[in-house]
């Protein structure tokens, strides 16, 4: 377990590639098997490398993938090289540097997925959930690219919901998958969501979704529009 100023960061299993920790990981490596086939060549953008656990898990599925992964850490990053099997590059290169800044600079078009878990103590920085984020990333995307971000509960109990309503607004295909405990407010938890121009696997991922043991919600389409919060933007 890697802990960041007291806060679980990420689980890897320093034996096993293969298996994640975290349920939210899993939902969206689930979000992009039900995606795409495993022979892809895919460039994938991963906001808040950690443990890199979930750029490990996908080269094991996605043999054919380029990754990269971006953290503010510096020192982390490089000691997550030493201190684990990462893939080395081109497979998976860690680059440092802040989320927001590094998508405003790449190229149009130039990433299939791109995933987004970066945290600040227990919430996302505000500037990583607005629309004009969302729209740099959308221009960033290929076409029938993915955006998945993980939006925490914990720190804010609203903010998967303005996350929901904020990327409803950017793209045209959305849906959002979480414990249902979590998503009905019993508790906290983590919500996956996740964005596109193009449909997203909606019946694939639900079926592979609810082989989960606890509970799961998968909403889509008109349940996200339902939420009714109010997108979030810069300023």
């Amino acid at each position: 377990m890697l802990l960041i100023n007291g806060v679980p960061s990420s689980s890897i299993d320093v034996h096993d590639a293969a298996r994640l920790d975290f349920g939210y990981m899993q939902w969206i490596a689930t979000l992009a098997e039900a995606r795409w086939e495993s022979s892809e060549p895919l460039k994938m953008l991963h906001l808040g490398a950690g443990a890199c656990s979930l750029p490990r898990y996908l080269a094991t599925r996605f043999t054919n993938a380029r990754q990269v992964a971006v953290d503010i850490d510096a020192t982390l990053a490089k000691l997550v090289r030493e201190w684990f099997d990462l893939p080395k590059a081109p497979l998976l290169k860690i680059r440092t540097g802040d989320a927001r800044a590094v998508v405003e600079s790449l190229h149009p078009s130039s990433r299939d997925f791109i995933v987004r878990d970066v945290f600040a103590g227990d919430t996302t920085p505000y500037p990583l959930t607005t629309v004009e984020f969302a729209e740099h990333v959308r221009r960033v995307l290929r076409p029938g690219g993915v955006y998945a971000v993980n939006s925490g509960s914990i720190g804010d109990a609203a903010a998967w919901r303005h996350e929901a309503a904020t990327l409803s607004g950017c793209f045209r295909h959305v849906m959002l998958t979480g414990e249902a405990a979590a998503l009905r407010g019993r508790r906290h938890g983590n919500v996956v969501i996740a964005a596109s121009d193009s449909p997203l696997p909606h019946d694939e991922f639900t079926r592979r979704i609810r082989r989960n043991p606890v509970p799961m919600v998968v909403y889509a389409g008109p349940e996200v529009k339902a939420l009714g919060a109010r997108p979030r933007r810069d300023g």
